[in-house]
């Protein structure tokens, strides 16, 4: 279990990593955690977690895993994921890296999984690619994210308040279609729910999707 190199500069948002450390308890209280056993369970073999942040999945993976590699570009969130995978129930591995240069090999990963990852990362066409990349074929992709709303009101309110939304939470955009993403990527969806999400009280609530999907 350990951690290698340091992120780029780009990748670095120390106010908002020390911030979210601070809300993310409150977030779990209020249903992250439930989402995020939800997320893992049934996984087995070696894992890649995309944007591992502080390492909050850590402690859901089943012991059917026999690896995580935890891939986490952000500093200050990666020294507190190493702490927390001392702890996990399985072995985890912290690396130091991005969705769009993920340090594992062709095929390698059983199943991959990101969390509240793709929507800022700043190309998700081709962070769904490179997760391909690392996916044996009939892999598993697992994601929980923000999405943009079907409703058109909701949504147009996701798209007035992403341009704050994003400054303040280190490039995260609500308004993005996920899961018209991981489809176009070739993924077929096996599993899907959507709902609303408020992480801590004064903050609206943000509709939110987890599910499945299959590498061809």
């Amino acid at each position: 279990m350990n951690a290698t190199g340091r992120g780029r500069g780009s990748l670095q948002h120390p106010r908002f990593a020390r911030q979210y450390l601070k809300l993310a308890p409150e977030a779990d209280r209020r249903g992250g955690t439930a989402h995020r056993a939800r997320l893992v369970a049934g996984l087995s073999g070696r894992v890649v977690e995309v944007g591992a942040g502080q390492g909050r999945n850590f402690p859901h993976y089943p012991d059917t895993v026999t690896e995580v590699v935890a891939v986490e570009p952000d500093d200050t969130l990666r020294s507190v994921a190493e702490r927390a995978a001392v702890a996990a129930p399985v072995t985890v591995t912290v690396v130091s890296g991005e969705a769009a240069r993920l340090p594992v090999g062709d095929g390698e990963a059983d199943a991959v999984v990101v969390s509240l990852v793709l929507c800022s990362v700043t190309d998700v066409p081709g962070a769904l690619a490179e997760i391909t990349r690392v996916l044996r074929p009939g892999g598993e992709l697992r994601f929980y994210e923000h999405v943009r709303s079907a409703r058109r009101w909701a949504g147009l309110l996701e798209d007035a308040i992403t341009p704050l939304w994003r400054r303040m939470a280190g490039g995260c955009r609500p308004n993005r279609d996920t899961e018209a993403a991981v489809r176009a990527a070739g993924f077929t969806v096996t599993t899907l729910d959507r709902f609303g999400f408020s992480p801590s009280p004064g903050v609206p609530s943000i509709r939110h999707i987890v599910g499945s999907a299959v590498r061809p």
